[in-house]
């Protein structure tokens, strides 16, 4: 499958994942504070920081690895606030997790945990 299109699924599945790790948490209720924490998680700048721990902890296999460099997106569509290098790592991220939801998505959901815990820990 087309890594963009790994992205785009891999997009919607860790933010949906993201939103409902969000509302199981005590005390958040508002919308508007859900989306506020939400945008910790799942910007590109969060995505490409996970990536980056998730490559430098040595935690990926060579075929995670590569559904992660198939969807690093070459064009640069996003916000101009974010560089390429950024957005090519958050968009090879969102592929990765594309990829696992089709293949295995209880791997899936361990890499999105270890992602949560880093960002919650101040990644």
């Amino acid at each position: 499958m087309n890594g963009l299109v790994l992205a785009y699924l891999g997009d919607a599945y860790y933010e949906l994942a993201i939103r409902k790790y969000l509302i199981a948490q005590e005390g958040i209720r508002h919308v508007s504070k859900l989306h506020n924490q939400k945008v910790k998680y799942a910007s590109n700048e969060a995505q490409a920081s996970i990536m980056n721990h998730l490559l430098s902890s040595n935690v990926l296999s060579e075929e995670e690895i590569d559904a992660y460099k198939k969807g690093r997106n070459k064009s640069h569509n996003a916000r101009k606030q974010v560089d390429m290098v950024t957005y090519q790592q958050a968009t090879g991220f969102e592929s990765l997790i594309g990829y696992l939801s089709i293949h295995d998505e209880d791997r899936a959901q361990v890499l999105i945990n270890m992602g949560i815990t880093y960002i919650k820990q101040g990644g």
